[in-house]
C-alpha cells in the first residue's frame, strides 16, 4: 500500500462512516479500483475504525460524559435509560457478528455487483424518509431494537449503517436530532468490538502488516479522523435539514454504475 492509497482510503473511511453512503461499500470499491488486496490490510482496517471512533468521541464528548456520569449514579435516570437502549440496539449485530462471521467475510472481496445492489437499497431507504413528515417522537426500547436490526442488516457492503439506522429512526417517527444522536452513539460499541476482534486476528497473524509502513498507517489514521470530524458534523446538519434525499440520488447513481460495471467486467 502506497502513501497516496493510504490517504485516499483514510478519507473514504472517514467521510463514508458518517455520511449515508456506506463506508464498507466505498472501501470495497476503493480497494477494487486501487488494486489493494483487502486481506493484506487487517491492521490498516483496525487503524481506520479507531480513527472514526475517535471522531465520534470528539463530536459527542459532552453526551458521552453525561451518560457515564449518569450511569455511575447507580440509579434509573435518563442516562441509564439511554445506555440500556444502546445495549439493546447492539444485540442483533452482536448475534450476527458472533455466529455468522465467516458468512459475513465472504461478502467482502471486491464483489462490486453486490455492492451496487446494496447501494441501491440504501438509496431506497433514504428516499422513503423524504416522504415521512412525522418526526417528533422519542427513542423507545422498541425503536432501539428495530434500529439495531437495521444496523445488523447494514453489515452488508453497500448498505449504509448511518443511512439505515437514521432512516429507520425517522420512519418510526423519531425526532431528527435525536435520531442522528442515537445513530452515531450506538455505533461506538460495535466499532470498538470489531476493533478488538480484528486486533485479536492481527496478534495471531502479525505478518499481515509486513507490507504497511508506520507512515502509511499514520496517514490513514489522520485522514480518517479529520474527514470523520467533518462528515459527522455535516451529517448532523443534513439530518436536521431533511436533506437525505440528495444522498439517495448519489447512492442510486453510484450503485447503478457499480452494477453495470460488475456485469461488464
Amino acid at each position: 500500500m502506497s502513501f497516496v492509497e493510504a490517504l485516499i482510503l483514510g478519507i473514504i473511511q472517514g467521510l463514508t462512516e458518517f455520511l449515508p453512503v456506506s463506508s464498507s461499500g466505498h472501501l470495497e470499491l476503493g480497494t477494487y479500483f486501487l488494486g489493494v488486496q483487502s486481506e493484506d490490510n487487517l491492521l490498516f482496517s483496525i487503524i481506520l475504525h479507531g480513527a472514526t471512533a475517535c471522531s465520534t468521541v470528539v463530536i459527542f464528548r459532552k453526551d458521552i460524559l453525561e451518560i457515564i456520569i449518569g450511569i455511575f449514579k447507580l440509579e434509573w435516570n435518563d442516562a441509564t435509560r439511554f445506555a440500556s437502549m444502546i445495549v439493546l440496539s447492539m444485540i442483533p449485530v452482536g448475534i450476527i457478528g458472533l455466529f455468522f462471521e465467516d458468512q459475513i467475510e465472504s461478502f467482502f472481496g471486491g464483489n462490486i455487483l453486490l455492492v451496487g445492489f446494496m447501494l441501491l437499497i440504501t438509496a431506497i431507504l433514504l428516499t422513503l424518509t423524504y416522504f415521512n413528515k412525522r418526526n417528533e417522537g422519542e427513542i423507545t426500547f422498541k425503536n432501539a431494537l428495530l434500529i439495531g436490526l437495521s444496523q445488523a442488516v447494514a453489515i452488508m457492503p453497500g448498505i449504509s449503517r448511518s443511512g439505515a439506522t437514521i432512516s429507520t429512526a425517522l420512519l418510526l417517527g423519531v425526532n431528527k436530532q435525536k435520531a442522528a444522536r442515537f445513530s452515531f452513539l450506538m455505533v461506538l460499541p460495535p466499532i470498538l468490538g470489531a476493533m478488538l476482534l480484528k486486533t485479536k486476528d492481527f496478534l495471531e497473524n502479525p505478518e499481515i502488516a509486513s507490507n504497511i509502513s508506520g507512515i502509511n498507517l499514520s496517514v490513514g489514521f489522520i485522514a480518517a479522523f479529520l474527514s470523520g470530524l467533518l462528515a459527522c458534523r455535516w451529517m448532523i446538519s443534513i439530518v436536521q435539514k431533511g436533506k437525505l434525499v440528495y444522498f439517495a440520488i448519489y447512492c442510486g447513481v453510484v450503485g447503478l454504475l457499480a452494477v453495470i460495471g460488475g456485469l461488464l467486467w
